[in-house]
Formats: C-alpha cells, structure tokens, sequence
C-alpha cells in the first residue's frame, strides 16, 4: 500500500490545528472565542452516534456469547480489574500530593474566595449522591436512553437486550445479525465524521486559551505540572507494570492510539473517540465480545486520570488554604472517592462535579475553595481525559488475555505495524 502524504495523516493534522488554535487564542482572544461552535460541533456529531453504535456493541457481544454465565464472568473479572486498579490511581494522587506539595505557601483565606464563580458546580454536587445516581441509570423508557445518549443508561438497556436475544435461539441469532450489520452502518458514519477532527480540535483549542489565556497556566502551574507528573507516573509505572506482566508494551501502545489521544487533547473529552477505541482494540487481538462489555463499561467505572485529580487537587485545595487534614479524612476522601468517581463519564468538566461532590464531605475545607482552581480546570481536563483513555485501552487487552480470547501475534503485529482507522474498517467484515 503507498504511504499516506504526512499531510493527510489525521495526527498530523489534528496537532496542526491544536498548534493554530492555540496561536489564534493567544493572539486573538475574542476570535479564538468565537471558534468555539466548531469545537461543539465536532463533540455533538460524535455523541450523535455514540448511544447508537455502543448499544449495537454491547447487545452484539453478549447475544454472540452465548453463555450467560461467560458473560458474568467477564463482567466480574472486568469490575475486579477496575476497582483495583482505579483505587491505586486514587493513592497516587495522594502520594504525589503529599510528596509535592503543590498548594504549599499559598496562604490563601477561603472568605476572600467569590462563591459565585463555582455556584453551579456546588449546586450539582449537592444532586450527587449514591442513591441519585442509581435511579439516575435507569430510563424513563427503552428508546429514552438511546434518545438521551446517557451512556450508562445505554448499557444497561444493552445488557437486557443482549441477555434476551442470547435465549431466543433461532429469532435471536436474526436480530442479533440485524444489529451487528447496523452497527456496522453507525461506524462506517463515525468515520465519516471523524475526518474533520482537525476542525473540532482547532475550535475546541482556540475557545479555550482565548477565554483562559496562558495565563492561567502560569498562576498555578505547579499543580498543572505535578498532576501531569502523576498521570504520567501512572501511565508508565502502574500501567506500564500490567502492560508488561501480560506481554506489551505500553509505549507501543500509546504510539498505537497517537491518533486517539491527539483527539482528545484537542477536544478534552474522551468520549469523542469512543467507537473508535471499539475498532482499535478488535484491531489489536482482542475478542469482539469483550471488547463490547469492556471499553463502554470503563467510560464510567474506569476513570484513573478522574481518580488521580481528585485526591490530588483535594490535598492542594487543603493545602492552599492551609486545612488540616487528618489521617482519618484523607482515608474518608479516598473511601468516597472510590463511589464519587464512579458516577463520572468522559465529557469535559464532569471530573470537576465529581471533585465538589468529594468536598462536600470534610466540613474543615470550605466547598468554595474551588473557585481557586475553577480557571485552570480545562487545562487539566485533557490530561484526565488522556489518562482515562489509556487506562480503558490496557484494560481490553488484559481482561481479554486472562479470559484467553487475545490473539497475542495479533496484538504484536498491530503495534509494531499500526494501521490508520481508515483502513480498520475496511479489514472489518461487511
């Protein structure tokens, strides 16, 4: 096959559009900000098709399954993998901002601090409880969730729709054709879509520097800098770890889905290359029916990048304002934050909710402490995100392997020769 001009190859194009929103913002805030529809409009064509092409998926692969009892297994082992791994993400971000010490010497009085600017997050916070997010997952009807686009909602109507179609024999393998040939459809569409990713990422990019300014970055950068710092310890240590121990690379990886997470950085939302992950992971080896069950699952159980900001950006905010914290509270952030986290998706600003909903419980650090790092929120937005994404991806192939559905030459093959989205869907069977 001839090699692509480096022109038309996405990651290429998309950081050139990063770069020039990023200059546009700087140098022209007001247009940067007037950018901002196509940023919106690139998130909102793709979350048209995600509710779609996620149900397609998920039904798919359990009704292909067959045994139920395969299904809860995988579900199991898929949940074990999460809280374990979501839990050492959240300490993370407890040792690094203890070690760092990012909030250290600001001194700030929590009276001065205008509750306003963070008003309507406190506001959804309060709305936020374990209870509230349970009923929140069920619709108001079938169609509601697919209408509504409200992932977990997605899933679990999948989950009912896979289980009864697996038990209807003859009838349920035809339906269960029908939906795998219209999942296929909304994929052929996402990747139509995804061709003005540049777009997306150059209007996403200027709406956010012409509104915050770089400025922003130097006021608090040194939390900007540690949390990087503690994503990308994650990344390559803990992650790194397991990527190892189950036989890849997680350097290969990343190199792997470039395209992904450029799209990503631009947009600063991880559910913007949802069914693209999809693709990307049966590319890679592993079995389409866990690639189903797990990439949508950890969109809203998985969330290390979401975890490691919120312990850490707690610690900040208490050390900031000078609060002392006990043993005993960091325990309760962390206990809380294992169930908080859980209710959180990959949209953008979704992580910040799920911060004022952790502080809502320590009574000594004022809720409206926030308001110090409400402005810089959307710088750290991308790292989370990008953090999230690469946790679902290695969490695919490890769930895949220990269920021995993982085709290691595959896997191999398709991480030191990566193939372009395009080109995975035409390998796909029609």
């Amino acid at each position: 096959m001839a090699r692509q001009p480096w022109y038309r190859i996405l990651y290429v194009q998309v950081l050139l559009a990063i770069a020039v929103g990023v200059t546009l913002g700087y140098f022209c805030p007001d247009a940067g900000k007037a950018m901002k529809p196509l940023g919106d409009g690139f998130i909102a064509l793709i979350k048209m098709m995600i509710a779609p092409a996620i149900f397609c998926t998920v039904v798919h692969g359990i009704a292909s399954i067959g045994d139920m009892r395969k299904v809860g297994r995988i579900g199991a082992k898929t949940l074990l993998y999460f809280e374990t791994v979501s839990t050492v993400a959240l300490l993370i971000g407890l040792l690094v901002g203890e070690l760092l010490q990012p909030g250290a010497g600001f001194n700030i009085d929590p009276a001065s601090l205008d509750p306003k600017s963070v008003a309507s997050y406190v506001t959804r916070a309060k709305e936020e409880n374990f209870v509230s997010h349970l009923l929140a997952i069920i619709p108001n009807s079938y169609f509601d969730s697919l209408a509504k686009g409200d992932l977990l909602q997605v899933l679990l109507v999948a989950i009912f729709s896979g289980f009864t179609i697996a038990n209807m024999e003859k009838p349920g393998e035809q339906i269960a054709s029908a939906i795998e040939l219209a999942g296929k459809m909304f994929f052929r569409i996402i990747g139509m879509i995804v061709q003005v990713a540049p777009i997306g990422a150059f209007g996403a990019m200027a709406f956010t520097i012409g509104s915050f300014g770089l400025g922003a970055l130097v006021n608090l950068g040194y939390l900007i800098f540690t949390f990087y710092l503690a994503s990308l310890l994650f990344v390559l240590l803990v992650l790194g770890g397991i990527a190892r121990a189950f036989g890849f690379s997680i350097l290969r990886f990343i190199a792997y889905i470039k395209d992904e997470l450029l799209i990503v950085l631009g947009t600063s939302s991880s559910e913007t290359v949802l069914p693209r992950m999809i693709t990307k992971m049966e590319a890679l080896g592993a079995s389409r029916s866990v690639v189903g069950l797990v990439v949508p699952t950890g969109y809203s159980f998985n969330l290390d990048g979401t975890n490691i900001y919120m312990t850490l950006a707690t610690l900040f905010l208490a050390q900031a304002t000078n609060t002392h914290l006990t043993f005993g509270q960091e325990a309760t952030v962390l206990a809380v934050a294992m169930l908080t986290s859980k209710g959180a998706s990959g949209v953008t600003g979704a992580g910040f909710v799920t911060l004022a909903a952790t502080l809502s419980i320590i009574p000594d650090l004022p809720i409206t402490a926030l308001a110090i790092i409400v402005g810089i929120d959307k710088f750290m937005s991308e790292c989370r995100a990008l953090t999230n994404l690469i946790g679902n991806g290695v969490a695919t192939i490890v769930i895949s392997r220990w269920e021995g559905e993982l085709d290691r030459d595959q896997l191999h093959k398709a991480l030191v020769h990566p193939v372009s989205f395009g080109e995975e869907m035409e390998r796909k069977p029609v």
